[in-house]
Protein backbone atom coordinates (compact mmCIF):
# COMPACT_ATOMS: atom_id res chain seq x y z
CA UNK A 1 0.00 0.00 0.00
CA UNK A 2 1.07 3.61 -0.56
CA UNK A 3 2.30 5.71 2.13
CA UNK A 4 0.09 8.87 0.48
CA UNK A 5 -2.83 6.39 0.40
CA UNK A 6 -2.22 4.99 3.82
CA UNK A 7 -1.89 8.05 5.79
CA UNK A 8 -2.46 12.17 5.42
CA UNK A 9 -2.03 15.10 7.56
CA UNK A 10 -4.71 18.01 7.55
CA UNK A 11 -4.40 20.89 9.69
CA UNK A 12 -8.62 20.62 9.84
CA UNK A 13 -8.58 16.91 11.15
CA UNK A 14 -7.39 16.87 14.85
CA UNK A 15 -5.10 19.57 13.97
CA UNK A 16 -2.46 18.34 11.98
CA UNK A 17 -1.88 14.67 13.46
CA UNK A 18 -1.02 12.74 11.33
CA UNK A 19 -3.70 9.82 10.89
CA UNK A 20 -5.14 6.56 8.66
CA UNK A 21 -6.57 8.06 5.58
CA UNK A 22 -9.90 8.55 5.43
CA UNK A 23 -10.05 8.21 9.43
CA UNK A 24 -9.86 10.56 12.85
CA UNK A 25 -7.49 8.05 13.97
CA UNK A 26 -4.26 8.95 14.91
CA UNK A 27 -1.50 7.02 13.55
CA UNK A 28 0.55 7.57 17.26
CA UNK A 29 -2.72 5.50 18.85
CA UNK A 30 -1.49 2.15 17.10
CA UNK A 31 2.05 2.63 18.20
CA UNK A 32 0.24 4.11 21.89
CA UNK A 33 -1.80 0.55 21.81
CA UNK A 34 0.86 -1.94 20.97
CA UNK A 35 3.47 0.25 23.33
CA UNK A 36 1.11 -0.85 26.17
CA UNK A 37 0.80 -4.42 25.30
CA UNK A 38 -2.89 -3.89 23.42
CA UNK A 39 -3.06 -6.53 20.20
CA UNK A 40 -3.65 -5.67 16.80
CA UNK A 41 -6.79 -6.77 17.34
CA UNK A 42 -7.93 -5.48 20.39
CA UNK A 43 -6.43 -1.81 18.49
CA UNK A 44 -8.58 -2.65 15.44
CA UNK A 45 -11.41 -3.25 17.79
CA UNK A 46 -11.10 0.23 19.46
CA UNK A 47 -11.27 2.07 16.25
CA UNK A 48 -12.92 0.22 13.73
CA UNK A 49 -12.59 2.80 10.83
CA UNK A 50 -8.64 1.29 10.52
CA UNK A 51 -8.80 -1.74 8.42
CA UNK A 52 -6.25 -4.37 9.34
CA UNK A 53 -4.64 -4.01 6.15
CA UNK A 54 -4.51 -0.50 6.98
CA UNK A 55 -3.07 -1.28 10.15
CA UNK A 56 -0.16 -3.57 8.95
CA UNK A 57 0.73 -1.87 6.09
CA UNK A 58 1.80 1.14 8.54
CA UNK A 59 4.06 -1.33 10.62
CA UNK A 60 5.48 -2.53 7.49
CA UNK A 61 6.54 0.89 6.49
CA UNK A 62 7.69 1.85 10.08
CA UNK A 63 9.71 -1.56 9.64
CA UNK A 64 11.29 -0.32 6.32
CA UNK A 65 12.47 2.99 7.47
CA UNK A 66 14.16 1.81 10.55
CA UNK A 67 15.77 -1.04 8.71
CA UNK A 68 17.09 1.62 6.16
CA UNK A 69 20.85 0.76 5.50
CA UNK A 70 20.82 4.05 4.38
CA UNK A 71 20.92 6.41 7.75
CA UNK A 72 20.93 9.37 6.18
CA UNK A 73 17.58 8.68 4.25
CA UNK A 74 16.16 7.66 7.96
CA UNK A 75 17.45 11.04 9.07
CA UNK A 76 15.87 12.72 6.51
CA UNK A 77 12.76 11.39 7.20
CA UNK A 78 12.36 12.18 10.54
CA UNK A 79 13.74 16.00 9.89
Amino acid sequence: MDLKELITIDNDILNGQTVFKGTRVPVESLFDHLKAGVTLDAFLEDFPTVSKEQAVALLDWANKLLNTKNIDQLYEAVA
